[in-house]
């Protein structure tokens, strides 16, 4: 049977092919030239997917038996492309000797074969012999299923055998994994059942479209059904029981489709959105993935279990072997040796995840923290509640308003601005192309900006602000790098101000400013660590090398925590709980548009000991009291900031 359409359009045998071939066979050295036609007009015959015309060169057998079989060898090994050549290959890429023997009115000769398995694995090149036998006036191939192998016999087929390793997990900072058992659907065939295995393939394909939208691509899983052995379940599809009963119902009604129920480690036991999900391989995660996968494979579909696909899932060892007619195993003719999968190691802390989830249950709007360790970068908690699916506490946008005062008065105050400098806090002062507004107006010192929510007070100090040091400030922090994170997150953007009044904006966190809970995480542990550190989500050596530390001066954010602790103290008191230190931070709800949308969000951003956090909140919250029920509980951290040397960053593996 020809190779499929797709296979055809990719692997097209050119007439310059067939031309190599030619040429290769009439370049070698012969015992006999007569022979030489037949065996020509056979191999090219063959190449070139001409079963009939390959056939009718033969004796010894009936001629439709002789095109079937070779037409089967290319759909028995979901092969791309087979290329033959006379003779047997040597170092220096000419024929050997004697490809050619004869011995009267009979000849044997040798050929090589090259079959791509395409995303079965790497080329298998072996060698085998045609016999040929003079009829009349004529050469034939005398016919036996050894010319497709030496190991071939009558009633045996090639079959593709491939042993998909176990997936290791995604593990917390504990070794412990982060997956859970969910009841889940293997859905199946045993290729040799199948009355129409196009089919059976064609309702799938249909029935996960019209109840998930998902594209399956029915000629990869055609090629992969036909090179399967034919009395083994063959899994096409892995769903979970939850959320899939309806499609799952979908398919048991299919011909030829067989459903099993597993438990399974296939779903995340924390930070879904983070840790990911396992499913059945569609057109566009196989693109993202890329080979050796392929369809009815189960693999990540999103977050870590996508990113880390390779390592957690290793790639599978593939054979080719000959099977008797019953189906059993006979011999291994070829093995490519997979890779072991390894589990990925992750910084999430399962007390802080828990906590962090557990202080946003409940909210009617979507929600994000995200907690870190300053003295390391590592991220022990990603929470996100009714988003959707969407990993906003990575990859959310919001403008950060006042909390954005943890980096636009640093300038202010490396340049000699103190605590208690008097500062004037106006009811509303323009800010870029919107207004801000102070919690508490009059007069104050810098001390209470935060305590006062004086975002007017921090805009008049950005219109002050030398523009070359505020973006300083603002690259100190790693705002707008990339982090080299495995998973997507927004690392915050700043516009370069191009007046007074755009500065005043940037100054007080609106206009053109938005920042990411983690942004504002890493942002707050700097202050409380005075080195600012790229963010991490995986334990070394698996986390590829981020931006180097920046050291801050260490007067600067001395002062910058002075503000934080006496905002909690006299305005953000729900976020002051008692245990394992001080709690310092700034609680604020920010106004502000994209576009001509408006938007709302409110903000903690703070830290304890050696824990920084932001909360972020769609709409008007309480995060002071957020940031109380994250923190209760939390195990005792120390209380002194550390101002550690920066770590060194790790290589990329």
């Amino acid at each position: 049977m020809p190779m499929n359409s797709r296979r055809q359009r990719r692997r097209a045998v050119s007439a310059a092919v067939v031309g190599t071939l030619v040429a290769g066979l009439t370049s070698g050295c012969f015992a006999e030239p007569s022979a030489m036609p037949t065996v020509r007009d056979f191999l090219i015959a063959w190449q070139v997917g001409n079963f009939e015309a390959a056939a009718k060169l033969t004796t010894g057998a009936d001629r439709a038996a002789v095109r079937d079989t070779l037409g089967q060898v290319g759909s028995q090994l979901d092969a791309a492309s087979l290329k033959l050549a006379l003779g047997v290959p040597t170092t220096d890429g000419r024929d050997g000797p004697d490809a050619i023997r004869k011995q009267g009115d009979e000849a044997d000769a040798r050929f090589s074969v090259k079959i791509d398995l395409g995303e079965n694995g790497q080329p298998w090149t072996y060698t085998s012999l045609l016999h040929l036998k003079r009829v009349g006036r004529d050469w034939r191939v005398v016919w036996n299923p050894s010319v497709v192998n030496l190991s071939l016999k009558q009633g045996q087929r090639l079959a593709v055998l491939t042993e998909v390793p176990k997936r290791a997990d995604i593990l917390d900072n504990a070794g412990k994994s982060l997956q859970n058992k969910v009841l889940a659907d293997v859905v199946g065939v045993y290729p040799g059942q199948l009355k129409s295995p196009q089919k059976t393939l064609e309702g799938l394909a249909r029935a996960v479209r019209q109840e998930q939208g998902a594209s399956l691509d029915v000629e990869r899983l055609l090629g992969r059904v036909r090179s399967a052995p034919p009395q083994n379940l063959l899994p096409l599809l892995t769903l979970q029981r939850a959320g899939n009963k309806s499609l799952v119902q979908r398919l048991r009604q299919v011909s030829g489709l067989r459903v099993v129920a597993q438990q399974l480690p296939i779903a995340p036991k924390a930070a879904p959105e983070l840790v990911g999900s396992l499913g059945p391989a569609t057109d566009t995660t196989l693109q993202q993935v890329g080979a050796p996968y392929q369809p009815g494979d189960t693999i990540g579909v999103n977050g870590l279990q996508l990113a880390m696909q390779r390592r957690l899932a290793g790639t599978p060892t593939v054979s080719v072997v000959v099977q008797n007619p019953s189906g059993g195993d006979t011999q291994v003719l070829k093995t490519w040796q997979g890779v072991a999968a390894q589990p990925v190691n992750t910084t999430l802390g399962s007390v802080y995840q828990a906590r962090a989830q557990a202080a946003l249950d409940g909210l009617t709007a979507p929600a994000s923290i995200v907690a870190l360790k300053p003295s390391t970068g590592q991220v022990l908690a990603v929470a996100n509640h009714g988003t959707n699916g969407a990993d906003l506490a990575l990859e959310g946008r919001y403008a950060p308003g006042l909390t954005f005062g943890l980096v636009s008065a640093q300038p202010s105050l490396l340049a000699g601005t103190t605590v208690n400098t008097k500062i004037n806090c106006p009811a509303t002062a323009p800010a870029g192309d919107q207004t801000v507004d102070a919690a508490s107006p009059g007069e104050t010192t810098l001390l209470k900006l935060f305590s006062n929510g004086c975002s007017t007070g921090l805009a008049d100090l950005g219109k002050r602000t030398d523009t070359a040091a505020l973006m300083k400030a603002v690259a100190d922090v790693g705002i707008g790098k990339s982090w080299e994170l495995p998973v997507g997150a927004f690392t915050g953007t700043v516009p370069a101000p191009a007046d007074d009044n755009a500065k005043a904006a940037v100054a007080a966190g609106v206009g053109g400013v938005r920042m990411s809970p983690l942004a504002m995480a890493a942002i707050a542990g700097a202050v409380q660590s005075g080195t600012w550190r790229p963010p991490t989500l995986l334990a070394p050596p698996q986390a590829a090398a981020g931006p180097a530390p920046v050291v801050l001066n260490s007067g600067v954010t001395s002062a910058v925590q002075q503000l934080a602790r006496r905002s909690v103290k006299d305005s953000a008191t729900a976020a002051n709980v008692k245990g394992a230190g001080s709690v310092s931070g700034i609680a604020t709800t920010v106004d502000y548009k994209d576009g001509a949308t408006a938007r709302k969000v409110s903000w903690f951003v703070g830290f304890r000991g050696d824990v920084a956090f932001a909360i972020a909140v769609e709409g008007k919250a309480d995060t002071a009291e957020l940031a109380a029920r994250f923190l209760k509980g939390a195990p005792t951290v120390p209380t002194t900031p550390q101002r550690t040397a920066p770590t060194t960053p790790q290589q990329p593996r």
